[in-house]
């Protein structure tokens, strides 16, 4: 069997790397199996994934003019593990309140309101100014101590 690219064979690893392993095939040649091919997810040593001398299945992913071999276990696995297509899932509609029209309710809510509803709001209003003007001067005190230090 020559190497194709695209083909899957079996091979026996030779040598580990922290960059990938190396694996001897059938033939007498060796190839690489890179790090970000050994797994689907994130590979941080390769020893956790496979061990010297186990035998791998890994697909040729390309072979350079100088004699490099690429290898994949991952994709070699994508094959071997294929799943079956399954049909697609629907979501179920988001359940939406009824429209409502843009100005009906203005009308009713402003003779609901009445005077002591907006006196409310201009006392709150007025408690928020009070609150907000004391923390800016809080603020302002701050700085100047701070910047009047660093002129020492």
């Amino acid at each position: 069997m020559g190497l194709e690219i695209g083909s899957v064979m079996e091979g026996r690893v030779t040598g580990i790397a922290k960059f990938g392993a190396f694996v001897a095939l059938p033939g007498g040649k060796s190839g690489l199996v890179h790090i970000s091919e050994v797994a689907n997810s994130y590979v941080s040593d390769v020893h956790e994934h496979v061990q010297v001398g186990q035998t791998v299945k890994v697909r040729v992913l390309s072979v350079s003019d100088d004699g490099k071999i690429n290898l994949s276990l991952k994709r070699a696995l994508e094959d071997a593990e294929a799943p079956q297509p399954r049909p697609a899932a629907r979501r179920p509609e988001p359940v939406r309140p009824a429209p409502v029209p843009q100005y009906a309710g203005a009308a009713v809510r402003r003779e609901a309101d009445g005077p002591s509803s907006n006196q409310d709001f201009e006392d709150r209003l007025k408690k928020f100014m009070q609150d907000s003007d004391s923390r800016i001067a809080d603020n302002r005190l701050y700085a100047d101590h701070r910047s009047r230090n660093r002129r020492r």
